[in-house]
This record gives structure tokens, C-alpha cells and sequence, in this order.
């Protein structure tokens, strides 16, 4: 005789036992927030709506489902127990060391699709994996993310929630666990689910208001989010934290606390029968996509054509790079509303069906980049460089998922001129260099920037791209050669005195300043660290050696920026000065503002008379 089937009531019951003994076993973890949505994603992952192989994480066809509360990581871990691919002795593991079952989720788990836990990002990654499935891969996988009702007083939310109405990305469905209590007591709306309804249908959004703890209510909002056409799905779910164990169920005190063995036995007892070998099957994927790429590049990429000594914006070079790599079907363009700034607008001529505006919303533009990346493409994000520091923390959370992305930052340093200090990036490359496993990259012209775009192109991971405002002379030629951790020597005798290592905009201010001096018989060399990480620390071991002090030059504060970085390389061996912005920016012509902060010419030139 067969045994019966497990009901999903009972496996929900399953669920929380497993996330109750996984964090009273790792002895801290949010048990209360994983016990609150136990019910609706049982009803998700086992009622035949999300559907997967369980086998292959990694499946083409496979439906996404994002923990954008990755508090609720032990939730997330007890649902794949419960699929059969985690043993109740590897979620006792949680927390430690060696456990692939990591306090948020990250990639160690396979079926975590992206590093999860600071808030209000994870609806931006959907989007960005819904965005592929729809208008990329033409596949039929559906994106699920799972919010919590505290997160939604971060605006990135609803840039996501504003992005994909935009988009009408009927694949994705997010469901909201309105639970009512956050970290320190009640949430900004509490259990008002109708406010919630009324902002996410102004979004633009179909909305469905259910009891999260009703099986059949659940399955019910699932159904007809299926069935939904034009319009992204939010779930809106009325449930309790701590759902199930009496003692902690909607009381404040109990985020982020583990039970106690004694308080274990407690809740266990009031939970109920668990069998611990009740299975849910996931559903597998009805259909099976051919991978037809429906993106065409629908004009030749041109041939970037550029002559020594010609006036070209490293910006403008950046978007006719942009098209030059436009027959690989894995590139994406994003862009901030600014395109025809950064130059981004280049590419969209030559791929519209690859360009996507993300609107000024900075932080949904990287998390829905890295979205995109998680799916195979491989995303060019660009923006003026000084608005991409709000994104910070996205680019911070990107290098935990394995991100293939490259950021474009334009417009950086005083060089933007009369714009003033709030468009001036002056932090960024600090920002950027402390990213593990980022490269950035700061080119001084068009056949630099051109070779800092395939560069970035060609390798796997996190390229940062710094890109300057002003028209500056060409060069380089188009047989120059550049790499990742190279620099380029531009004047250099036998009787330099000092090295000058510079990149970007100052490039040009060195070589002005190396042609005064040496008409006053002070020999220089003058060396643009194009990579500004990794750094090129022959090129300054050999500068060393063989001149008496450094000079670095950067249109960047000192703080942060290539002049840290090559006084931490571990090579310096002279004395090394720095002259970078060290006041106060204001607006002005790009001349004046140079000369104000003595990175100019004239600036560089008293500092080399100075020195020696």
C-alpha cells in the first residue's frame, strides 16, 4: 500500500521545522521571518506553479526565484530540504565555516540566484533576469521574488517596481510577506495590505491581496498571476511573523533571534506532526525554449578610425566602441537617461533591441545589470560618474554574484568645468578599486577608450571605465597596444630627473608640462597609468630605479585614488608626491578649475622645480 502524498499544509509544517532547527542548531538567524511566508512559497515551489529542474539549477528553462529578504536565507534552505537536495543534517551545518548554507544567500547555494541580504535589491535583479527571459532569450521561465514588507521603504523598490511596469514584464511576480514587524517594532505601514495595493497598482503593477497563511488562497493568486498579460504580479500576503509557534507569533523582540534548545521543544510541540521524510515535488518546466535569440544588430557596426593629434572626446570614443562590439548578441547598454552625454545612444542606433533605458534610477540600473548578467549577457551600465556613486552598495552586493558587468563612469574630476562640485566624480575611482576582483580602467583618448572597451569586453568580471567630458588630442594609433595592468610611457630619456605618472585628462597636462621643462633642461618621463588597478608595477619599479622622485598626478581626490594605489603597490622606492584636488571644487571653465587644484601644466611644472 502507497503511502499518501503529503499535503502542502503539511509541508509547510515541514518548513518551519526545518527553519526552526537550522537556526536553533547555528544558535542565531531569523527564524521569525522565514516562519511568516512558510505557507506561500510551499504553495510556490511544491503546488506545481514554479517550475524547475531540480537537478540542474543552472537550466535554461528553469523559473528564478530571488530572496530579496535574504534574512530569510534558512527559509529558502528548508524549501530545497524539503525538495530532497538538502538533508536535514546539512541545515544544521547552517552558519558555519564550511557550510554552503550561508547566513544570506549567496552562490554556494546552486539554487540562490544571486548574493541576497541588503535590502531592497533583490526586486532590481528580477527585474533584470525578466528583462532577459522576455527581451533576450525568448524564453518562457518565469522570475519570482520574495520581498518583505520592511524593505519596501527603500526606494529602489519602486525604481525596480516603476522599471518593470515600463517594460510590461508579465514574467515576473513578486510577493510581498506583509508580516508587520521589522527589526525594532512595527513596520511603516503595518498590516494596512491596501496601502500596499494602492502604491503598487499606481506602479503600474496587477495586484492580488490575499491571507498568506490560506493554501487555498495561495494557490488561487499563483493561478492567476499565470494568467496575467502586460503587467508584472505582486502578491500581497496578510501574514504573521512567527507564524506557528505561539510565543513568538506577531510579537515584537523576536527578529533576528534564534530559539533556544529549550524553546525549541516548545514551538516544536505546538507546530505539530512533522515526518521528516515527507518530499514536495517541483514542477518541471512544461516548456522546453529553443534558444532563439530574437536580438539582431540591425546596422554594421562601424570602425572606430581616429588620427594622432585629432580633437576627440574620450566620451564619444566610449560610444563608438559600444557599436563595435555590437555583434556579440551577449551585450547590453544600459543607461541612466544620459546617453547622450555618455555617448551611449551610439550603440542603440546600431542595436536598439539591446539598449535599454533604466531612467534616473541608478541603483535599480546596477542591480538590474547584474540581473541581466546572471542570465549570460553581459551589460555596459553608463552614467556620469558622480551618480553612480549612490549605487555603491549595489556595486558592493554585485561583486558577491559572480557579476560580467562593465560601468561606465563619464564626466569624472574638476575637468567638467562650469557644471559645478555635485557633478564632479571625485570619488570613484576609491570607490571602484575596493571591489574585489574589480579592474578599473582610466583612459587619456579615443584609441585608449576604444581598448578599454574591449578589454573590459574580453574578460570575465567587474571593469570599471572612466570616461572624461572634455575633446582632448589623440595620441595613440590604432596599432598601440594596451592590457589590463599595462601603462603606456609617453616622453622618457636617459637624464630624467622625475617620473610623472598620471591618466585620464592630466595625461595631456604631463606631456604640456614635460615639454616646458625639458625647454628649461629638466628631463622628465611621463608614464600614463592607464590601469589604474592592476597596476602596471614594473613600469613604477622601473621608474625608481632609474629617476630620482614620482610625481602622481589625478583629477581625483587624493583619498582613494591612483596615488594610494601606487604608494600601496609594495614597489615604490623614491620619494612619491601627490598632486590631486585637495579643495574645495566650484564651478569654473575646465582651465581654471585644473589650475585651481594644481593639476595643470603649470601646476606640475612648479611642483618638478620644487622637488629638485
Amino acid at each position: 500500500m502507497s503511502t499518501p502524498s503529503p499535503s502542502l499544509t503539511q509541508l509547510a509544517r515541514l518548513v518551519r521545522y526545518y527553519s526552526l532547527v537550522s537556526t536553533t542548531a547555528a544558535g542565531s538567524g531569523h527564524p521569525s521571518s522565514c516562519l511568516s511566508a512558510a505557507d506561500i512559497m510551499t504553495t510556490l515551489l511544491f503546488g506545481g506553479y514554479f517550475q524547475a529542474h531540480i537537478d540542474d539549477p543552472a537550466h535554461p528553462d528553469n523559473d528564478r526565484l530571488i530572496l530579496s529578504k535574504g534574512h530569510a536565507a534558512p527559509l529558502l534552505y528548508a524549501l530545497y530540504a524539503v525538495a530532497g537536495v538538502v538533508t536535514e543534517t546539512e541545515l544544521r551545518t547552517l552558519r558555519q565555516f564550511d557550510s554552503r548554507l550561508e547566513g544570506h544567500p549567496t552562490l554556494r547555494f546552486p539554487y540562490a540566484e544571486a548574493c541576497t541580504g541588503s535590502l531592497g535589491q533583490g526586486l532590481s535583479i528580477g527585474v533584470g533576469m525578466a528583462l532577459s527571459a522576455k527581451y533576450l532569450e525568448a524564453r518562457a521561465y518565469r522570475t519570482y521574488v520574495l520581498l518583505g514588507d520592511s524593505e519596501m521603504a527603500e526606494g529602489q523598490v519602486w525604481e525596480a517596481m516603476a522599471i518593470a511596469a515600463e517594460y510590461k514584464l508579465d514574467n515576473l511576480i513578486a510577493v510581498l510577506d506583509v508580516n508587520r514587524l521589522g527589526q525594532r517594532g512595527e513596520t511603516m505601514s503595518g498590516h494596512d495590505v491596501r496601502a500596499y495595493q494602492q502604491k503598487a497598482a499606481a506602479f503600474g503593477w496587477h495586484t492580488i491581496v490575499i491571507d498568506g497563511h490560506s493554501i487555498a488562497a495561495c494557490k488561487k493568486a499563483y493561478a492567476k498571476a499565470l494568467k496575467t498579460k502586460g503587467k508584472p504580479t505582486l502578491i500581497i500576503a496578510k501574514t504573521y511573523k512567527g507564524k506557528g509557534v505561539s510565543f513568538v507569533q506577531n510579537k515584537s523582540g523576536w527578529h533576528g533571534r534564534a530559539l533556544t534548545e529549550e524553546e525549541l521543544d516548545r514551538a516544536l510541540l505546538g507546530l505539530g506532526r512533522v515526518n521528516p521524510l515527507w518530499r514536495g515535488t517541483i514542477a518541471r518546466p512544461r516548456t522546453q525554449s529553443k534558444h532563439t535569440t530574437k536580438t539582431l544588430v540591425t546596422a554594421a557596426p562601424s570602425r572606430s578610425s581616429y588620427t594622432k593629434g585629432d580633437m576627440v572626446a574620450v566620451r564619444e570614443a566610449y560610444g563608438q566602441a559600444l557599436s563595435t562590439i555590437a555583434s556579440d548578441t551577449r551585450v547590453v547598454v544600459l543607461d541612466a537617461e544620459t546617453s547622450n552625454s555618455t555617448r551611449a545612444e551610439v550603440f542603440k542606433e546600431v542595436a536598439p533591441d539591446r539598449f535599454f533605458e533604466l531612467y534616473i534610477a541608478e541603483q535599480n540600473m546596477v542591480s538590474t545589470a547584474l540581473g541581466l548578467s546572471r542570465r549570460g549577457a553581459k551589460p555596459f551600465v553608463s552614467s556620469f560618474a558622480a551618480f553612480l556613486t549612490r549605487a555603491f552598495d549595489q556595486l558592493r552586493m554585485a561583486q558577491y554574484s559572480d557579476p560580467n558587468m562593465v560601468i561606465c563612469g563619464s564626466h569624472a574630476g574638476v575637468s567638467i568645468g562650469e557644471d559645478g562640485a555635485s557633478q564632479m566624480a571625485l570619488e570613484d575611482i576609491g570607490m571602484m578599486r575596493s571591489i574585489q576582483g574589480s579592474v578599473v580602467l582610466y583612459p587619456s583618448d579615443a584609441w585608449s577608450m576604444q581598448r578599454a572597451v574591449e578589454l573590459a569586453h574580453a574578460r570575465q568580471g567587474l571593469t570599471y571605465i572612466r570616461s572624461t567630458r572634455a575633446k582632448l588630442p589623440v595620441l595613440y594609433t590604432e596599432k598601440t597596444a594596451f592590457k589590463i595592468g599595462g601603462s603606456r610611457t609617453l616622453v622618457q630619456s636617459k637624464k630624467d630627473a622625475i617620473t610623472i605618472i598620471t591618466a585620464g585628462i592630466t595625461v595631456h597636462e604631463a606631456l604640456a608640462a614635460a615639454t616646458q621643462l625639458k625647454a628649461e633642461g629638466i628631463f622628465v618621463r611621463v608614464v600614463d597609468m592607464y590601469s589604474v588597478k592592476p597596476l602596471d608595477t614594473k613600469a613604477i619599479a622601473k621608474a625608481c630605479a632609474e629617476t630620482q622622485a614620482l610625481i602622481v598626478v589625478e583629477d581625483h581626490y587624493r583619498e582613494g585614488g591612483l596615488y594610494e594605489a601606487i604608494c600601496a603597490s609594495g614597489v615604490v622606492a623614491k620619494p612619491t608626491y601627490s598632486l590631486a584636488v585637495t579643495k574645495m571644487p566650484r564651478s569654473g571653465t575646465p582651465a581654471e578649475l585644473l589650475a585651481y587644484m594644481g593639476i595643470d601644466a603649470d601646476g606640475i611644472v612648479r611642483s618638478v622645480r620644487e622637488i629638485l
